[in-house]
């Protein structure tokens, strides 16, 4: 098993680490990362087989395409996001298991691909609309992006083989068919770019990041044929790549495109495109992104909401979206070293990709609200679940794009606890585990001991040092006022950035930080006019809520008001704060819910102490009621 494995490998110092250099020993991400290995890559692979989206390919290589096909347009990319976890988890782990099922899914898809390189099973074949034939909605190029990104897992961790040379021959396609004399258009659903852009890396093959990049600059003339209530803000094809200000319309398609441009700027030494994209990451990140790190505050386009546009009741925040928005960060902070990347992805990390799956591993969100106003109905345990803002983890959608995206990001998790740049090791994410980086002139081998996020102490040993001295430093996160770093001989505070490690790293050296994970209010800016005069509890990097399971008897979600006067303080794993309900008017209004009064009304139920839970716990013990953000007044 290789050690170097680097899911995205940008040319220049800066790397994560590879998948083979971290080994995670139980913790938060290596009890979720195992769950994943245990549970959720054989889940969605029999749910796909159960549905016939992988006998799909089966169809078209034994041309019996007539008829009713299985899943949307765009079900190839769920076998392909499959592969690529597939592919992480035998690079990651020598699974045999993974190995064996990568092999035989690559077969299948081998037998469908066209003569010319197209492969698609929705397209292009008898009984079938003619490629490219409704490119906004189509989503042939997104699922041909998904192909070549496990093509790029595989290359990493095996070297080129069978499925890689299908890859190989879909993008020549694709540059033919859309290359700068060819066909001027782009795919509604962006995936392509960062898929082209990934491989071209690769594999050394500059027509592929050059044909991303045309992609990337033909986006924004509207060339795209409108869907129904929806303009072409939805495709991001609105507004040049260049121009735009902020991240806009739906979420997962907006950040997809936003990390394809990240790649193609870094690979292209385009400055002014990456200065374009970090703009736009700070205004959405400012203005548009909730609390926990999800994107996306409208339900019927699953996107962007205009600035201060949070409704936590109405939060969309895909699961996908999550994982996409880590996509943009990561990229741009192995382009510029910049401790904000790298804070967000911590917060998105524990807030919405860790809400995401049951304690199982077979169960879902889709989308991750801050307010559930009404339990949720049951789930229907063995079939598909229509409605994907219920509420309710699912075992799977009737569009399940978020199983197989979080199964190909638990897998690779490793890649993003730290990052190396020569002799500078940078630990960015911390969990539990072994490091073993390779400097050139010998290992640095590191211990980490920590209970991480639910306790703020994290010990570093180190087991092995190499010949020339190593420089360590800490993310502190930007929550954390009041840590503290301490070795041997002395300790002292750390701000929130970079901390630099101060003594040489020696075997048998400990060094501890310190970081306050103690429950603190977290206030929403006031022009989120959803939240104003609501405040909401943090802990660590976790955010916490109300559940209706754990309210006293007589309150109620919608009715609770917490004392700001009194500080929450720690309980177990979440916290406590002093709260009361507010009384439900017994006179509204004729038809109206309000009440008038010439004065402020008092609360009629006694105060209380409330508990809070971690966010990304909500829902585990059955269907309940639940809101992150509490009216104080």
């Amino acid at each position: 098993m290789r050690e170097d494995i680097v899911p995205v490998d940008p040319p220049g110092g800066l790397r994560g680490l590879g998948l083979g250099e971290f080994r995670l020993d139980g913790g938060f991400w290596g009890g979720l990362q195992a769950v994943n290995t245990a549970a959720t890559l054989q889940h969605c692979l029999e749910w796909m087989e159960r549905l016939g989206w992988i006998a799909n390919f089966d169809r078209v290589a034994q041309g019996g395409t007539g008829g009713e096909r299985p899943g949307w347009q765009f079900s190839d990319s769920e076998i392909y996001k499959l592969m690529e976890a597939l592919a992480w988890e035998h690079g990651r782990t020598g699974s045999s298991w993974a190995d064996e099922v990568f092999t035989a899914l690559t077969e299948r898809v081998a037998a469908a691909q066209d003569d010319d390189g197209y492969l698609n099973t929705c397209y292009g074949h008898a009984g079938q609309a003619e490629r490219y034939s409704d490119l906004s909605s189509g989503h042939e190029l997104y699922c041909t992006g998904h192909l070549l990104q496990a093509a790029v897992a595989r290359v990493r961790t095996v070297g080129e083989d069978k499925l890689v040379e299908v890859a190989r021959r879909a993008a020549d396609e694709v540059c033919r068919t859309f290359g700068a004399d060819g066909r001027d258009g782009i795919c509604g659903h962006p995936e392509i770019e960062v898929g082209l852009a990934e491989l071209g890396r690769a594999l050394g093959e500059p027509r592929y990041t050059e044909q991303a990049r045309l992609f990337i600059e033909r986006r924004g003339r509207g060339t795209l044929k409108p869907v129904t209530l929806l303009d072409s803000s939805y495709f991001q094809d609105d507004i040049p790549v260049r121009e735009a200000d902020a991240w806009r319309g739906h979420a997962v398609r907006a950040l997809y495109l936003a990390a394809g441009a990240v790649d193609v700027a870094i690979d292209t030494d385009d400055s002014d495109l990456l200065k374009a994209v970090e703009h736009q990451w700070k205004r959405s990140v400012e203005r548009r992104t909730y609390l926990t790190g999800g994107m996306g505050s409208r339900h019927q386009d699953e996107g962007f909401g205009e600035d201060w546009e949070l409704p936590p009741d109405r939060a969309y925040c895909e699961t996908c979206a999550g994982i996409a928005s880590n996509m943009v960060s990561w990229r741009l902070y192995l382009a510029t070293g910049e401790v904000r990347y790298a804070d967000l992805m911590e917060r998105t990390f524990y807030n919405v990709i860790a809400a995401s799956p049951a304690e199982d591993g077979k169960a879902f969100f889709y989308a991750n609200p801050l307010h559930q106003r009404s339990a949720a109905a049951d789930v229907r345990p063995n079939e598909v679940n229509p409605r994907a803002e219920g509420g309710v983890r699912a075992p799977w959608f009737d569009v399940s794009c978020c199983p197989t995206n979080l199964a190909r990001t638990l897998a690779s998790w490793q890649a993003y606890a730290a990052s190396v740049e020569g002799h500078r090791i940078s630990l960015l994410q911390y969990a539990n585990g072994d490091m073993r980086i390779e400097t050139g002139d010998g290992t640095l081998a590191l211990r980490i001991t920590t209970e991480y996020p639910h306790d703020g102490t994290i010990r570093i040993e180190v087991l092995e040092a190499p010949g020339t001295p190593v420089e360590l430093r800490l993310r502190i996160p930007h929550w954390a006022e009041g840590a503290s770093l301490a070795n041997e001989s002395a300790a002292y505070a750390v701000e929130p950035g970079w901390a630099e490690v101060r003594d040489p790293l020696k075997v048998g050296r400990v060094i501890e930080l310190s970081l306050p994970v103690e429950p603190r209010f977290t206030w929403p800016d006031e022009r989120i006019d959803a939240v104003r005069a609501c405040v909401a509890v943090e802990r660590g990097p976790l955010v916490l809520c109300a559940e209706s399971t754990d309210l006293p008897e007589g309150h109620a979600i919608e009715t609770l008001r917490v004392d700001p006067a009194h500080p929450p303080r720690f309980e177990s794993d979440g916290a406590v704060v002093r709260a009361s309900s507010a009384p439900a008017p017994a006179s509204p209004n004729p038809g109206l819910p309000y009440r008038s009064t010439l004065r402020r009304m008092n609360s009629s139920v006694e105060p209380t102490e409330l508990r809070l839970i971690p966010y990304h716990r909500w829902a585990q013990r059955g269907s309940v009621t639940m809101r992150v953000f509490l009216p104080t007044a």
